[in-house]
């Protein structure tokens, strides 16, 4: 598999039915990392596109079917894949924007995306999503947001309020380390299901999970800092700005097992 497979509504995209999912960027989704079958995290995955659709579109997407459309794109198929699940309808539109309907689900099942593994150099930028607890489609911000930190010599960005206050990365989460507990910002931001395996290990583990305020200001006080997402279990963060964070590749093998013992659940 080179490319991604698509499918709507079960069925191999058409041009017709792609043309309004390519020109509106009104709709959600959730990406995840298949595995023979099973998803870690598929509960937090399914209550994602369930409140998506709710929100959106007026009404969810059963369950049910929603399970069938993604084993309809795994086809039964072994291995390890990438598979993003999106929410849209063209009954929605700027001419029609009232409309209440169930949207269709696109899949897109690809190759498994390779998680992050070389520490990051994160440079604030002040920023926040539109409807930041949404996964959106409407993602031009996030990857403008990226390229200006890229240019500038960083590897991302992260986003803080006008009082520096910390939120979201561009993809991803970030959760620091201030002993044994994890540390997460509270903020107008996505709650993803990568920190949401972490949360769940950590706390099965002993360790404590800490949801508060952070303030860039207050980097000299964690230990260190890392990146998580769907397919990133965690990746350690170098700096943020000027702040400098110690390695501890000990710490990172750590959060890979909380990750980890989530166990796969079948589709």
């Amino acid at each position: 598999m080179s490319t991604a497979e698509i499918l709507i509504d079960g069925s191999p995209a058409e041009v017709s039915d792609l043309s309004h999912f390519v020109l509106s960027n009104y709709g959600a989704f959730t990406s995840m990392q298949a595995e023979n079958g099973g998803v870690r995290g598929l509960d937090l995955h399914l209550a994602r596109l369930e409140a998506e659709a709710v929100e959106l579109f007026g009404v969810a997407v059963p369950e049910a079917l929603l399970r069938e459309r993604m084993r309809q794109a795994l086809e039964g198929r072994s291995g390890r894949f990438s598979l993003r699940v999106n929410l849209f309808s063209d009954a929605v539109s700027l001419r029609s924007p009232d409309a209440v309907v169930q949207p269709r689900v696109l899949t897109a099942l690809s190759p498994p995306a390779s998680p992050l593994t070389k520490s990051l150099r994160l440079k604030t930028q002040i920023y926040a999503r539109e409807v930041p607890h949404l996964k959106h489609a409407a993602t031009f911000g996030l990857t403008r947001a990226r390229r200006l930190a890229v240019q500038g010599g960083f590897d991302d960005a992260l986003f803080v309020d006008p009082k520096g206050h910390i939120s979201e990365g561009s993809i991803w989460n970030i959760g620091f380390i201030q002993g044994d507990a994890l540390v997460w910002p509270e903020a107008a931001m996505l709650v993803g299901t990568g920190q949401g395996l972490l949360q769940r290990g950590a706390v099965e583990a002993g360790w404590n999970s800490v949801t508060r305020p952070i303030s860039v200001s207050e980097l000299a006080d964690f230990d260190g800092a890392f990146i998580c997402n769907a397919a990133t279990p965690a990746c350690a963060v170098a700096g943020i700005d000027g702040h400098e964070f110690a390695s501890s590749d000990a710490v990172i093998a750590r959060l890979n097992d909380f990750w980890r013992s989530n166990p796969c659940q079948t589709i």
